[in-house]
């Protein structure tokens, strides 16, 4: 969709008349070279968010339309999850002939201008979960920019590919149910990400329909740290869960190895599940009973999906719904009770007994 005050995209020289400022000083912004007053930088900032402003590289000429790279925006690149996602991508990128150009938000005073500097230098840009706020998304819709979202709510005109996850979630939190665990804890906060608040909800559901109160979430970060630290506040508390459900597999390893070291049976005193599946979860003792998420899967789906949309082969926007698996092993201490039958769809998780 065309920013500009003629029904084209806007140009520095949109910037500066909205900004009132010469092109000298609105470049200098642009560009992050030599002085300029905070006054007027954010006056150029202003302008250029209100024009969808996308600023274009040399290398962006009528002779060449097209720059063979996609971008992928990243909240992090910190723990297993991103470099299965990564390796994902980056296959199905290279076997195209296409070269991937990452931005990691984390920490940056700035996302915003990044990524709409980002845009000029690659033909569309992928973003996952929470990696930029939704006007920011829009923009660059806006602004004529292909987005494809991973691990993200639908946003109109912008593809998305996710993982299954209330479904699973439900199924995991029943089973535990079933067998006996009637205090469980939630540990991840569902305000982190889209997939963390549909694994909440999951989890929810499974207490509602048999009548049980929901537990409110253990609202921490979904890190080693945090997972180590509800452990070791549980161990000095009166009174425990008898199960935690974690919203990924990193606040599961480090509660489970906790409990270990300071004498806590995993799943005899207290059931322990994760969530993606990493290596570490099949080869920790006990293993970690956790959902595998397809992530090389959906970094190649959302590479396929990209180069469809920037090509032209697909006009319209599709969402993308991967199954997971619901992989018991003995954290949860119940793969021996009870058979397990696999099927996997959009909509509901597989059991694998491993």
């Amino acid at each position: 969709m065309p920013s500009g005050p003629t029904g084209r995209p806007a140009t520095i020289y949109d910037v500066a008349a909205r900004a009132k400022l010469s092109i000298a000083t609105v470049s200098r912004v642009l560009q992050g070279t030599g002085p300029v007053s905070a006054k007027a930088r954010a006056r150029v900032d202003q302008a250029a968010q209100e024009l969808n402003y996308v600023p274009l590289r040399a290398a962006r000429s009528l002779a060449v339309q097209r720059h063979e790279a996609h971008g992928l925006v990243l909240p992090d690149l910190a723990g297993p999850f991103y470099g299965d996602l990564l390796m994902g991508y980056e296959r199905w990128a290279g076997e195209h002939g296409q070269s991937v150009v990452i931005t990691v938000t984390h920490g940056n005073p700035d996302p915003r201008r990044s990524v709409m500097d980002l845009a000029g230098r690659v033909d569309g840009i992928v973003v996952h979960g929470n990696a930029l706020e939704l006007p920011t998304v829009q923009g660059l819709r806006k602004a004529g920019v292909p987005v494809v979202l991973i691990a993200h709510p639908p946003v109109t005109g912008c593809d998305s590919v996710r993982s299954e996850s209330a479904a699973s979630a439900e199924q995991l939190t029943t089973r535990l149910l079933e067998h006996g665990r009637e205090q469980l804890q939630f540990v991840g906060d569902p305000a982190s990400s889209y997939d963390v608040s549909e694994r909440y909800a999951g989890f929810a559901k499974a207490h509602q329909l048999r009548g049980l109160a929901v537990p409110k979430p253990l609202r921490v970060p979904l890190t080693e740290e945090a997972g180590r630290t509800v452990a070791e506040k549980m161990l000095q508390a009166t009174t425990r869960p008898d199960g935690l459900v974690c919203a990924n597999d990193e606040l599961a390893l480090a509660a489970l190895v906790t409990f270990a070291a300071h004498g806590v049976h995993v799943p005899g005193d207290i059931v322990v599940t994760g969530w993606d599946d990493v290596m570490a979860a099949r080869y920790v003792s006990p293993g970690l009973t956790t959902v595998r998420q397809p992530m090389a899967e959906l970094g190649r789906v959302a590479a396929e999906r990209l180069h469809e949309r920037v090509t032209g082969v697909r006009t319209r926007a599709r969402n993308d719904v991967l199954a997971t698996q619901l992989v018991l092993r003995d954290s949860c201490g119940t793969n021996r009770l009870t058979g397990a039958v696999g099927w996997a769809t959009n909509e509901t998780a597989a059991e694998v007994i491993q």
